[in-house]
């Protein structure tokens, strides 16, 4: 796998590892979940077969607070996860089949990809064939800075749908791509985004949420927290149903509506993300396992496998390679 990141700076996207121009790898920042999403069964042999085919390109671009990413002769099978941060993608070749908040969808060349921090999305290939694409990884306190410039808010948009088909806001999005992977004066690649930002605001975002809504989010926002806090212990149907004053059924109802994962789904996926910063701190997998709330390092091994794709020792061995823990 030929990946790379010119400025050296941790990759935030959706591959597994990515190695930069001077062989160092660092890993993924998304979140994947497990149960409540579609995903599809892949082997492993099949999995690492295809994370050794492609290149991948990413570039963090200082002027704008944003990477752009370009993956080429892509076969891997990427299940149910979601990021912390806003996409915009486009397809240069092949078709893509992607599950996003419920939404089937089969994106080719000149659709536009939107995907909102928190949107749990599983991505496959049509028929095996390989894809080629590319796209803008947006933190949030980037996107609320610009959105800040255009309408006078620093207020998070909500996509309405996660693809816009053969949409006109493909062509500056790819020039907009290209600008940045090819280190472009400051000035272009602003009033390019400004340009490209307002007219997504304009025609692909949805209303404000209800007041359920809202008070569903905000009940939502803080039992993520509490279990990003708690994920190490014993955690309880019981005791979050507790927490926020509802049947267990509503609560899970509520929280899959929510973040269109279940509430042990997220608390797995906390477990997950525990378990990687010990092994990138040097924790050896049986001590991590324990340590992150799991019963045993077989337990963690087998979430581990299904959530990130490798072992918890194959994770472990790139930040080996690197010396140590994380700088």
């Amino acid at each position: 796998m030929d990946s790379k990141d010119g400025e050296g700076r941790p990759y935030l996207g959706p591959a597994l590892s990515v190695q930069t121009d001077t062989g160092e790898f660092f890993a993924i920042s998304c979140k994947p979940v497990g149960r409540g999403v579609v995903s599809y069964p892949c082997k492993a042999r099949e999995m690492n077969r295809a994370m050794e085919q492609g290149v991948r390109t990413v570039r963090y671009d200082p002027d704008l607070g944003l990477e752009a990413y370009h993956f080429s002769g892509i076969i891997q099978i990427f299940p149910g996860h979601f990021h912390e941060y806003y996409t915009l993608g486009f397809l240069e070749r092949g078709l893509q089949h992607t599950i996003c908040r419920g939404i089937d969808c089969l994106s080719e060349a000149g659709d536009l990809l939107l995907f909102a921090p928190g949107d749990v999305h599983s991505c496959r290939p049509v028929d095996g064939r390989s894809l080629d694409y590319g796209g803008l990884n947006v933190p949030e306190e980037t996107m609320a800075r610009y959105v800040r410039e255009i309408t006078g808010e620093a207020s998070l948009p909500r996509f309405r749908e996660p693809l816009v088909r053969r949409s006109e806001l493909t062509a500056p999005l790819r020039s907009l791509h290209r600008m940045v992977m090819e280190r472009e004066g400051a000035f272009c690649k602003e009033e390019t985004f400004l340009l490209l930002l307002s007219q997504v605001l304009d025609r692909c975002t949805a209303g404000g949420p209800t007041a359920a809504e809202r008070w569903e989010a905000r009940l939502t926002a803080d039992l993520c927290a509490w279990l990003d806090d708690h994920c190490t212990g014993h955690v309880s149907l019981e005791e979050l149903s507790r927490m926020a004053g509802r049947s267990k059924y509503s609560l899970i109802r509520a929280f899959t509506r929510e973040r269109g994962i279940t509430p042990y789904s997220y608390l797995m996926a906390a477990r997950v993300g525990e378990a990687k910063r010990l092994l990138e701190a040097g924790t050896a997998p049986a001590e991590a396992a324990l340590e992150a709330g799991f019963s045993d390092q077989s337990h963690l091994t087998n979430q581990f496998k299904r959530l990130i794709g490798l072992t918890p020792g194959q994770y472990a061995a790139i930040f080996r390679e690197r010396g140590g823990g994380r700088e």
